[in-house]
């Protein structure tokens, strides 16, 4: 018996990166995992197959977060299948992970770039947890992907920082809201780690210089921070509820 059986979780942004290890977390801890893409792909069913080979369950949902209908799509189909399988639509727990950056300083931002990065990081994630709260039992966790771009400076995030940080305000302020549910509120804020949205050639003089600025001399993995939102998940992280961890191995202290 897992830490999370019985429970029921929902990861955007799971078919790859981040997210996919998250979803290979909870499902491990013995969650039914609802895995989210953009659209219907390969990525996503993979991950479901890896999940249910290793014994757990696993469903695949679809929805561009980038339109205004994308949270109430995804909820749709999360609806059907949990009926279909659970008998209800309740869920324990939601990790907000999709995400779209690009590395702009702000002269170089368009209106367009702009919008659809605001989308995606803040807008999507916050009317998916308006939507969600009927749904989320009491005890139930929210689990928000932020990044150590809202703490330290990088220019080039000119517009994926602030919605950053957008999401780590919005993490304080529903954890008082949602207190007296029992839920718990918290971000956890990944450092460089190595996915295809942050791809790092080893050994390359750009590769060097990041990991000079990283304590404990390497660049993250899927992995670190999957973990790290397993234990925020579980039972063992009650009394833990309004707060940003930062998962950077010690990155630009």
């Amino acid at each position: 018996m897992g830490k999370l059986s019985e429970k029921v979780a929902l990861v955007t942004g799971s078919s790859q990166g981040i997210g996919r290890a998250i979803a290979l977390v909870l499902a491990r801890e013995g969650a039914l995992v609802l895995v989210h893409g953009r659209q219907a792909s390969a990525q996503a069913a993979e991950v479901v197959r890896e999940i249910e080979a290793g014994g757990g369950a696993a469903a695949a949902v679809f929805a561009d977060l980038q339109g205004d209908d994308g949270p109430t799509e995804l909820l749709q189909q999360t609806d059907a299948i949990l009926a279909q399988r659970r008998g209800d639509t309740g869920l324990d727990i939601l990790v907000n992970n999709a995400g779209v950056v690009r590395r702009e300083t702000i002269e170089c931002v368009t209106h367009a770039e702009f919008d659809r990065t605001i989308a995606v990081n803040l807008r999507a994630p916050f009317f998916l947890i308006q939507q969600s709260l009927a749904r989320l039992r009491d005890g139930g966790r929210i689990i928000n992907i932020s990044s150590m771009g809202a703490r330290a400076a990088f220019p080039s995030m000119a517009a994926y920082a602030p919605a950053k940080a957008g999401i780590e305000a919005l993490t304080r302020l529903l954890a008082v809201q949602l207190g007296s549910r029992g839920i718990t509120v918290n971000a956890v804020s990944p450092g460089l780690t190595d996915t295809a949205m942050n791809r790092v050639k080893p050994g390359t003089p750009a590769a060097e210089q990041v990991i000079a600025t990283i304590a404990l001399g390497r660049i993250g993995q899927p992995a670190d921070i999957a973990d790290v939102v397993g234990f925020v998940a579980s039972d063992d992280a009650r009394w833990i509820t309004g707060q940003c961890i930062e998962v950077s191995g010690g990155q630009s202290l």
